[in-house]
C-alpha cells in the first residue's frame, strides 16, 4: 500500500514539474514574441526613414544637421550586434530626431503641402504608435514572466532550469523631456 502511495506522489510531482516547466517555457516565448513585435515595427520605421529624408532634403537642404542625425541613428539601428537595451536607447534618440524633423514642416510651407512628406509622416506616426504599443505589450509580458519565475513553486523550477529575470524597457531621461524646437 505504501509503495502505491509513494509511486502516486512521485507521478504527481513529475506531472507538476512538467506542467510548471511548460508554463515557464510559454511565458518565456511570450516575452520573445512581444520583443519580435517591437523589432518588426523598428524595421518598418528603418525602411521608411530614407524615403522621408530624401523628401525633406529637397525642401530643407540647409537643415543638414537634423537630416544627418536621423540618418546616423537609423544606421545605428541596423547594427545587429546591439543588445535590446542599447537598441531601445538608439530608438529613443531616433524618435526625438524624427520629432525635430517633423517640426520642420511648419517652417517650410512647400514641404507641408508635399503629398509624399504627408504620407510618409503619417506612416511614421502610425509606426511610432505601434512601437509604443509594442513596448507596452513587451513590458506587460516581461512583468508576467518575472512574476512567474519569482513565485513559489515555479521559482524553484526557474532557478534549476536557468530561467532568468528580464529587464523592462524604460523611457530614458531624454524621452521624458519636452522636445525643444528652435529655428
Amino acid at each position: 500500500m505504501f509503495g502505491f502511495i509513494a509511486i502516486g506522489v512521485l507521478v504527481l510531482l513529475v506531472i507538476l514539474w512538467v506542467a510548471g516547466y511548460n508554463k515557464l517555457i510559454k511565458f518565456r516565448n511570450w516575452v520573445e514574441e512581444s520583443w519580435a513585435q517591437i523589432d518588426v515595427q523598428l524595421k518598418r520605421r528603418y525602411d521608411l526613414i530614407p524615403n522621408l529624408v530624401e523628401t525633406v532634403k529637397g525642401y530643407a537642404s540647409h537643415e543638414k544637421e537634423t537630416l544627418t542625425k536621423v540618418v546616423e541613428l537609423r544606421n545605428q539601428m541596423g547594427d545587429s550586434n546591439m543588445n535590446r537595451q542599447d537598441q531601445m536607447e538608439v530608438n529613443d534618440q531616433l524618435s526625438g530626431a524624427l520629432k525635430n524633423l517633423f517640426a520642420l514642416r511648419e517652417a517650410y510651407p512647400d514641404l507641408k503641402a508635399n503629398q509624399n512628406f504627408a504620407m510618409l509622416q503619417e506612416e511614421l506616426t502610425q509606426t511610432e504608435n505601434k512601437i509604443a504599443y509594442s513596448r507596452q505589450l513587451y513590458n506587460n509580458t516581461v512583468m508576467k514572466y518575472n512574476t512567474k519565475i519569482q513565485s513559489i513553486p515555479t521559482n524553484i523550477l526557474a532557478s534549476i532550469h536557468g530561467f532568468g529575470k528580464r529587464d523592462m524597457l524604460e523611457a530614458n531621461k531624454e524621452e521624458r523631456k519636452n522636445v525643444e524646437v528652435k529655428f
